[in-house]
C-alpha cells in the first residue's frame, strides 16, 4: 500500500476516535457482560441485587498512550421502594486526548402486573454527569514553534444528561435512551475541524430470552441500534448470548456483530473504494455466588484497517444486598 493510503487511514482512525472520545462514555460491547446500566440509565436498580461493576479495556498492548477505557459503576434499589440510584466513574484515554467523567442516576420502576410472579415493569432513568476533556499539547513544540499550537494542556468541563426508559414483560425487554440531551459548545470537533455542539446519541435495544422447561440452557438474542444526531451516523449490533446453569452459579458467553450503516472512502490503487466499519466481539463470563468475571475481545474485520490488533476487555463484578427472586421468568437482568 502506498504511503498516502496509510496517511488517509491513520487520519480517518484518529478523527473517528477523537469524535468518540469527546462524547462521554464510549459505547462498546461491555453492556453484554451483565452491564446494561452503562448505556441505559433506566436499568439502575432493575435487578434483585445491587451491582458493582469494574471494566478495563485496552488496545495495542506494549504501545505507549494506546487507547484505553476504565469504568466503575454501582446501582441498586432504595430498600423495597420502586426508586433506585446509580453512579458511574470513567476515564477514557487515546494518545494526547483524554476524558474523565462521573454520572449520577435516579431511576423509577412501575409494576403493572397483578402479583409479583408476573413480570410487567416500566422503568424510567435520568443520569446527570460532568465530563472533563483534555488535550495535552506540552510535547507538540519540541521541533519548533507553531502559531496554531498553544503548547499547553487544554481542558474543558461540560455538564450533560441522559434519559431513557426500559420495559420488561416476562422474558422480553426493550430499552430506549437519549444520551447527551444538552448542547455543549466549543469542545467537540468533526473531521473537518468545525465545532459542533450537538452530541445527542439515540439508543434502542430489544431482546428476548428463550429456554425449554427444565433445561439448564437458555439463549438470548438481542439487537442494539445507535444513531448520532449531529453526524447522522448509524450502526447496529446483532447479539446472541447463551447461559448454562451450573452447581456453583452459571456460565455464559456469546457473540456480537457491529456494523456501521455509513461507509468511509479510501484510496485503492488508482481508484477510490469504500467500506463500512465492522466489529466481531466474542465474550465469555461466569457467575460464582455473588461474583462476576467476564472477558471480551473485539476484532475489526474490515479489509483495510490501521492495524491487526484487537481490543481486550475484562469485567469484574460483585452483587450485594440481594433479595429473593420475585418473578417466574427467564430474565437474567432482573432475577
Amino acid at each position: 500500500m502506498k504511503l498516502k493510503n496509510y496517511c488517509i487511514i491513520a487520519l480517518v482512525a484518529l478523527c473517528t476516535k477523537v469524535g468518540l472520545a469527546q462524547e462521554g462514555l464510549p459505547i462498546y460491547a461491555d453492556y453484554l457482560t451483565d452491564n446494561y446500566y452503562l448505556i441505559h440509565p433506566s436499568m439502575a436498580g432493575v435487578a434483585n441485587c445491587a451491582k458493582v461493576r469494574l471494566t478495563g479495556r485496552q488496545q495495542w498492548f506494549g504501545q505507549d498512550d494506546a487507547p484505553s477505557l476504565q469504568t466503575v459503576s454501582v446501582n441498586g434499589r432504595l430498600g423495597d421502594s420502586p426508586s433506585a440510584l446509580g453512579g458511574i466513574l470513567f476515564t477514557d484515554k487515546n494518545g494526547y486526548h483524554s476524558q474523565t467523567g462521573a454520572y449520577l442516576t435516579y431511576a423509577h420502576h412501575l409494576m403493572f402486573s397483578r402479583n409479583e410472579l408476573d413480570l410487567n415493569m416500566l422503568s424510567f432513568g435520568l443520569s446527570a454527569g460532568l465530563i472533563q476533556y483534555k488535550l495535552d499539547e506540552t510535547s507538540f513544540l519540541e521541533d519548533g514553534f507553531d502559531p496554531i499550537i498553544g503548547g499547553v494542556e487544554q481542558s474543558a468541563t461540560n455538564f450533560n444528561v441522559d434519559f431513557g426508559f426500559s420495559y420488561h414483560l416476562y422474558d422480553f425487554y426493550a430499552h430506549a435512551t437519549v444520551k447527551n440531551l444538552l448542547n455543549n459548545d466549543g469542545v467537540n470537533f468533526n473531521e473537518q475541524g468545525l465545532s459542533y455542539n450537538n452530541l445527542r446519541t439515540y439508543l434502542l435495544s430489544v431482546g428476548n430470552t428463550f429456554s425449554k422447561f427444565g433445561s439448564d440452557w437458555s439463549f438470548e438474542p438481542s439487537i442494539l441500534f445507535m444513531h448520532k444526531d449531529a453526524t447522522k451516523e448509524s450502526s447496529f449490533d446483532i447479539n446472541l448470548k447463551a447461559y448454562k446453569t451450573m452447581d456453583f452459579g452459571n456460565v455464559w458467553g456469546g457473540l456480537s456483530y457491529r456494523r456501521s450503516l455509513d461507509g468511509a472512502e479510501f484510496l485503492d490503487g488508482s481508484g477510490t473504494s469504500s467500506q463500512k466499519l465492522q466489529y466481531i466481539t466474542p465474550f465469555v463470563g461466569v457467575n460464582v455466588n455473588n461474583f462476576v468475571f467476564a472477558y471480551t475481545y473485539s476484532y475489526q474485520s474490515n479489509s483495510i484497517v490501521f492495524d491487526n490488533g484487537g481490543y481486550h476487555q475484562i469485567t469484574l463484578g460483585f452483587n450485594f444486598g440481594c433479595r429473593r427472586e420475585k418473578f417466574e421468568c427467564n430474565c437474567p437482568a432482573v432475577n
